[in-house]
């Protein structure tokens, strides 16, 4: 496998420094460097004579592709050939990958077989092995028609036969005839090319000129189209310009009126004020008459007051009434095991069919009145989407609010087996309740209803139809959960 040793900028001045004119480079016209004669000849007859001096013989210029060739067959053998017959120059060059050998490799390997013709035989005799019978043809001075003249240029340089030089003209009068045939075939198809985009040139243009005409047409059209509307502008012009006129004298007319009208306005307004004036002191001895005769009235209704209050007093100590601890929801409360009974105390003297919602407050402004609240039909309504905890503890904390404001009564029943743990201290005047189990919500609200005396203004919030008709039924006050909603986001 050869190896593929990167290019080395401390290659030594003889393996990098490129030779001017090696192989004919016809960039340059240098004339290449002399070869040795590989073969002395001697002049006399004499074989102790010394060899007569042989002119050294001038490289041809090559053509730029023969010299390309010349160094990739070299490139190709450097490998095959042994180490010792590698020229040092040549040695690290051999150990290059194929596709750097010939790249990098080139300007040594061209000064070396210009300078070695020994090298240059033992690539030959490698090169003329690979080329077959094209090797031979060329070795004898003939060059098959059909064979490529840059490879018959190239394998004659190596080989140098008998006109050899010849060959190599050749070679190159017809590479420069490729050549030649290669400007012109471009410089045809340019040609073409562009008689083909004058041709569309031609047709683009035919087509603008269409379009510029249709412009034109068009352009015309609306041109006559805006000179009829700029008449008619100027017709409506002067009609407007007399409209304008008659509308001016109009407005002196009625301004005229309004001037008129303005000053019988301020007339009836100047006698209009003259009579509110009579009026409010009318009033104002009405207003003193009414308020003496409030105070007559207030004097009354105080007088009644105190007479009740004065017999409620008096009733109070006949009857030996001492102040209470418990309400009747705490006994319920206290009685939680115990089956309701079934003392209906007067219904109808305090059940409303109503569920609006401004009725709220209506009935918690009645003296002590009791507020029972179904705890988890109002949170579900609510705020559902907290958990029980957090609905409790909403609602009993808004409950405490409206227990603050009011001074009222309220309890709060929620649904549960037993009593949950972990629950926050009530609000002052809030009583919470859980049901036992066996025991539902609604039944321990229908049992706090019918304790309560008769008279005392009870009012039940659940949306449970069953519940409202139950308590209902004892003389309690229905109302919907959504009028404890509306309350509570109303504080």
């Amino acid at each position: 496998m050869p190896l593929t040793e990167p290019y080395d900028d401390h290659l030594p001045q003889e393996d990098t420094v490129a030779l001017d004119g090696a192989l004919g480079n016809p960039d340059d016209n240098v004339v290449n460097d002399t070869l040795g004669a590989s073969d002395p000849t001697t002049t006399g007859d004499d074989p102790g004579a010394e060899p007569a001096p042989t002119l050294p013989e001038l490289e041809p210029t090559l053509p730029e592709p023969v010299r390309q060739r010349i160094v990739t067959l070299t490139a190709a053998v450097l490998p095959t050939l042994p180490p010792d017959e590698v020229p040092v120059p040549l040695r690290r060059v051999a150990k290059f990958a194929p596709n750097r050998r010939a790249r990098l490799g080139a300007p040594v390997i061209a000064a070396q077989l210009t300078a070695d013709p020994l090298f240059r035989q033992r690539v030959t005799a490698r090169v003329l092995t690979d080329a077959g019978d094209l090797g031979a043809a060329v070795v004898e001075g003939t060059a098959p028609a059909a064979a490529d003249p840059v490879e018959v240029a190239a394998l004659a340089y190596l080989a140098r036969p008998r006109g050899w030089r010849e060959l190599i003209d050749a070679s190159g009068a017809a590479v420069r005839a490729e050549a030649d045939s290669a400007v012109v075939a471009e410089l045809v198809r340019e040609a073409e090319q562009r008689a083909t985009r004058a041709e569309h040139d031609r047709a683009v243009a035919r087509v603008e000129a269409e379009k510029l005409r249709d412009e034109l047409a068009r352009v015309r059209e609306e041109l006559g189209q805006l000179r009829e509307e700029s008449r008619q502008t100027a017709r409506t012009l002067r009609e407007t310009q007399a409209r304008e006129r008659k509308a001016t004298e109009l407005l002196a007319t009625e301004r005229g009126r309004a001037a008129r009208a303005s000053a019988d306005v301020d007339a009836e307004l100047r006698r209009a004020r003259a009579r509110l004036a009579e009026a409010e002191a009318s009033a104002g001895v009405a207003r003193a008459s009414a308020k003496e005769a409030r105070s007559v009235d207030d004097a009354r209704l105080w007088l009644l007051l105190e007479t009740i209050g004065q017999a409620a007093v008096g009733l109070r100590r006949e009857l030996a009434l001492d102040p209470v601890d418990k309400l009747p929801a705490d006994f319920v409360a206290d009685a939680f095991a115990e089956q309701p009974g079934t003392a209906p105390a007067g219904p109808a003297a305090r059940a409303r069919d109503t569920d609006d919602p401004a009725r709220l407050d209506q009935l918690l402004a009645l003296p002590r009145a009791h507020l029972v609240v179904d705890g988890y039909n109002v949170t579900k309504r609510g705020f559902g989407e907290m958990s029980l905890e957090q609905q409790r503890k909403r609602l009993i904390t808004g409950l405490g609010g409206i227990a603050a404001q009011t001074g009222d009564e309220v309890t709060v029943v929620f649904d549960g087996a037993e009593r949950m743990h972990g629950l926050p201290p009530a609000p002052r005047g809030v009583r919470v309740l859980f049901s036992r189990k066996g025991e539902t919500a609604d039944e321990l609200i229908r049992r706090l209803v019918r304790a309560e005396p008769a008279g005392r203004p009870v009012v039940v919030v659940s949306s449970d139809r069953e519940v409202a008709d139950g308590v209902r039924r004892h003389g309690a006050y229905p109302l919907g959960a959504d009028s404890l909603l509306r309350r509570l986001a109303r504080s």
